[in-house]
């Protein structure tokens, strides 16, 4: 066998076993996302292609990860991106280009300790609050210090200082903005009292140096637990409470509080879930309360009719969503069907309803495709809309 034969073949071998010992990581995200709101004459059709390369040597208690984004877009850009000056179509907010989205140095050399140090995901919970956005093309990421500590097996506790907020629609400046330099404390803690309870107190304390509107305060905790009713059958709940005010260089006094109850049958392969949010408003523009770093697309329908880039994300008098969801896992894949019913906080004044759609299938280990629709009937609040969703996701 010529010498460049054997070469070539002890290359391929190294890359492949990188892959395998999750060294190297390499993923395909296309999207097809299509929106018709009553406000536009014209439709938005979104043909995106996220591309992500990922390299994470190892040593002993010692972690590194180096992981490139490239959005690209498939065919004419027939949305507005909010970078592509397309204004007389409906908002995809999958701007194109390439970004660093995750660079950090993780230690774990302390007991029961993790330290992670660079541009990094933060996930926190539910993501209600912190999150990574993880839906658009162009995630959200945060430059920042965090430490992750378990006192015990029960109990865990975290903390993270966020110097800077790298949002979904970099990379390249713009309105809204790309990133925002911030002063963020994030403290949270969880107990586990065992299947039954378990308790996760938080919180967050964010400064927002470019966007002091935005700056505030939530304190909160959040009750989850499952009851075995009989085999195959259980009974879960959630219950949460926050109370939120205004913090920093916020020019508007404020406060507000959050709400949740929920409960979910499972009845393998069918859960049914019922729930009610409510995000409080006031007598003022800036006075609701607000999550800026939450993940909100999984929040408030997929619509997204109340994330508004720019914005508060949250009407001024509030919104109250009483849901319904079910999910039933069949067909080798596992497909969801929720209705929402959105009212204003103050007057409790209808804003409108939504039905959403989701069927998702995982194969061969590394392929999964998804097709989602969701349709909002407005009454008082935004425009009646229709979207849906095509994506295809490879990962290596």
């Amino acid at each position: 066998m010529p010498t460049g034969s054997l070469l070539a073949d002890g290359f391929t071998e190294k890359i492949a076993k990188a892959f395998e010992d999750d060294l190297v990581g390499l993923s395909f995200r296309y999207r097809y996302e299509f929106v018709d709101e009553d406000d536009f004459a014209k439709d938005a059709n979104a043909s995106t292609l996220r591309t992500r390369l990922s390299i994470a040597p190892r040593l002993t208690n010692w972690g590194f990860l180096v992981e490139v984004d490239n959005v690209s877009f498939i065919g004419s850009d027939r949305f507005n991106s909010t970078r592509n000056g397309v204004a007389d179509r409906p908002i995809v907010a999958d701007p194109k280009g390439t970004d660093l989205n995750q660079a950090f140095i993780k230690y774990t050399g302390f007991e029961d300790t993790e330290i992670i140090l660079g541009r990094q995901r933060i996930n926190r919970i539910n993501q209600r609050f912190i999150g990574g956005v993880g839906w658009r093309q162009n995630e959200q990421t945060f430059d920042s210090i965090s430490i992750a500590h378990s006192f015990t097996d029960r109990f865990d506790a975290y903390y993270s200082h966020i110097a800077e907020v790298r949002r979904v629609f970099g990379p390249d400046s713009g309105v809204p903005a790309a990133k925002l330099d911030s002063n963020i404390n994030l403290i949270d803690a969880s107990y586990n009292f065992g299947s039954k309870a378990k308790l996760f107190g938080y919180a967050y304390l964010m400064d927002f140096d470019d966007a002091d509107a935005l700056s505030n305060i939530s304190v909160g905790a959040r009750l989850t637990g499952t009851f075995e009713l009989q085999e195959s059958l259980g009974l879960s709940y959630a219950g949460e409470f926050a109370y939120q005010e205004d913090y920093g260089d916020n020019p508007v006094a404020y406060n507000a509080n959050y709400y949740l109850l929920e409960a979910s049958l499972d009845w393998t392969p069918i859960s049914l879930k019922a729930g009610y949010e409510v995000l409080e408003g006031g007598d003022a523009p800036g006075t609701a309360f607000r999550t800026p770093l939450a993940t909100l697309h999984i929040f408030q329908g997929r619509a997204d009719e109340f994330v508004v880039p720019g914005t508060f994300g949250t009407p001024a008098d509030g919104v109250r969503d009483l849901y319904l969801i079910a999910t039933v896992k069949a067909l080798k894949g596992r497909f969801a069907l929720a209705y929402h019913d959105f009212s204003s906080d103050i007057n409790s004044s209808t804003l409108g309803t939504e039905l959403d759609f989701a069927a998702r299938w995982s194969f061969a280990d590394h392929y999964s495709v998804l097709l989602s629709y969701a349709t909002y009937d407005a009454d008082t609040f935004s425009f009646d809309s229709r979207k849906a969703w095509l994506m295809l996701t490879a990962a290596f």
